[in-house]
Formats: C-alpha cells, structure tokens, sequence
C-alpha cells in the first residue's frame, strides 16, 4: 500500500523497511564524510531523507529540521538549489579528487579522459543549480 504525503509517496511492507535501512546507512556514510574529505556528505544526507520520506515521516522530519542539515535539505526540496559556498566547496574537491586520481593512477588518457568528462558533467550540474 501506498499514501501520498508531503508531495511524495510513503510505502508500506517490505519496501518500507527496506528504505529505513537505506536511510540509514547514507545517515551513517554522510556522517563519515564529515570526518573524511573524500566522501561527500550532502548526497547522503539528501539521499537519506528522500528514504526517509519513504519510509519514516519522523525521522525525515527531524532531518529537516536539524540546525546543520535542515537548511540545505529544505532549499534543495524547495527549489533545487545549492549555496554557493557548497558550490566553491563541491567544485574544489572534484578538482582535488582528480588530482588525486592523476597523481596516485597515473591514468593513460582515454581514462583520464572518461574521468575529467563525468566530473565536468557533474560539477556543470552543481553550478548550474540555483542558489
């Protein structure tokens, strides 16, 4: 069974306790990336609050509601929009990412190539966002 709420559908079953687990597993691997510079934050915890919409109200909410994460979660719902100091951050750690992965893989050029284009991809797609 399925309800709508808030603008997105809420399972039930299996599928519910499925994305419960999902929800906290991209809590807990946001929640490193704190910590580690290598692993972003921001995805998981959106990710875990769309899982959360799906499967627990109460813990979205309290997501949404939390003085560090609730901001940015609200704007990307609300208008799809990343601060722009999320930007400068996410656009400087691609750059250090690649640079990492030049330096450490020493990549022949087709995937250096495949590399440099999936991240300008993804960083025209961050700056491309509202603020």
């Amino acid at each position: 069974m399925q309800q709508e709420k808030a603008g997105h559908r809420q399972v039930s079953g299996t599928l519910r306790w499925a994305y419960l687990a999902l929800g906290f597993l991209m809590l807990v691997l946001g929640f490193i990336g704190v910590f580690l510079p290598v692993l972003p934050t921001t995805i998981f915890i959106i990710l875990a609050a769309w899982f959360f919409g799906r499967s627990s109200p109460r813990l979205e909410a309290w997501l949404l509601g939390h003085p560090g994460f609730g901001p940015t979660l609200r704007n990307w719902r609300d208008k799809g929009a990343i601060s722009p100091r999320a930007k400068m951050a996410a656009s400087a750690g691609m750059m250090a990412g690649y640079a990492l992965f030049w330096w450490s893989a020493r990549p022949g050029w087709p995937l250096a190539t495949g590399v440099a284009v999936l991240m300008l991809g993804c960083a025209a797609f961050v700056l491309s966002r509202p603020d």
